[in-house]
Formats: C-alpha cells, structure tokens, sequence
C-alpha cells in the first residue's frame, strides 16, 4: 500500500492528514499531534510522495522540512482548496480537499519560499503596515485640526510644512475661507 499523495491541514496544535494511493482509494487518515507529526508522517510516507498543503503559517517552514527528506511539495492558495471540501468544513475534510485539488491538472501551486525569500517578505509586510498607520494618523491629524478651521491638502509633505507653522502662531484664529 504504497501512498502516492498526502494532503495536509496545519493547525495550531493537530494536524490533519489524508493519504490516497495509486487508484485514488484513501488509506491514510490520521489526526496528529503537532509535537509529533512530522515522524510519524515521514514513517508512513516514502520520499517522492507528493505532499499538499494550503499556502499558510508554516506551510513555507514545513514545505522545507518536507523537501529535506525528500517529498515533493505543493503548496496551494487556500481559495484554490475550497471549492473541493465536499461536506462541511472541519480540518480533517480540508485535508481531504488538498488531497483532491492537488490531484487537479489546472491547479496551481505557490512555490516553497526559502528562508531569505520570506525575510524580504516580512519586512515588505511591515512597513506596508506601518505606511497603512502612518496614513491613518495623518488623516487623524487633519481631521482634527479642521475642527479648529486649520486645513492642509492632503498629501503628507503639506502637513509637514503646515504643523510647525500651526504650532508657531500663538493665536491660531484662522481666517474663515484662507487655506495653510
């Protein structure tokens, strides 16, 4: 009984598994601990078999891990996955539908990142974050000092110029119509 494809849900702390072989027949449906699921998926598997799982937390990690001994990984957006849970969506049926999509000659996969590729991403997500909040404060900023009649154009470079003026004029009694 040699299995010829794994479908993998990762979770926090169990993971779903559901193996098929070469005539499609399920024959490996297990629930493991996180702890431990690495050896005993590695001691039901051989190398080559294909191994799918949802582009997620971990999956980057665990798709390395997997290539290292030797398995063939695929990883797939989690909306690619979807449309083939069959019943009601619990992890051990998502694990069943990675099985299924992989088996797809039109899916498509997302390849397994290397640990520099996701450190650019990481900091390409993070200062987009922080570009995002630097934004919002900006637009905190003038909406509370139009309450005061001080206005500025949006762009950022205007309320640069415009705050230390602000903050400068002792009075601050704008002139009704006047822009800064």
């Amino acid at each position: 009984m040699k299995i010829k494809r794994v479908g993998v849900d990762l979770a926090k702390n169990v993971i779903h598994v559901h193996g098929v072989d070469r005539w499609e027949k399920a024959i490996l449906r297990r629930r493991l601990r996180r702890v431990n699921w690495l050896r005993v998926l590695l001691e039901e598997v051989e190398p080559g078999c294909e191994i799918g799982m949802e582009a997620c937390a971990g999956a980057h990690h665990w798709g390395r891990t997997l290539e290292a001994h030797g398995m063939v990984v695929k990883l797939m957006a989690p909306q690619f996955v979807k449309p083939y849970v069959k019943s009601n969506k619990n992890d051990r049926n998502d694990a069943e539908a990675i099985c299924e999509a992989m088996s797809r000659p039109t899916m498509r996969f997302v390849p397994v990142k290397n640990v520099d590729q996701q450190d650019i991403q990481a900091v390409h997500r993070v200062r987009e974050e922080l570009m995002s909040q630097r934004t919002a404060k900006v637009n905190q900023i003038r909406g509370l000092v139009a309450e005061y009649g001080l206005v500025t154009p949006k762009h950022l470079s205007h309320l640069r110029a415009a705050l230390p003026q602000w903050l400068e004029d002792a009075d601050n009694a704008p002139v009704a119509g006047v822009v800064v």
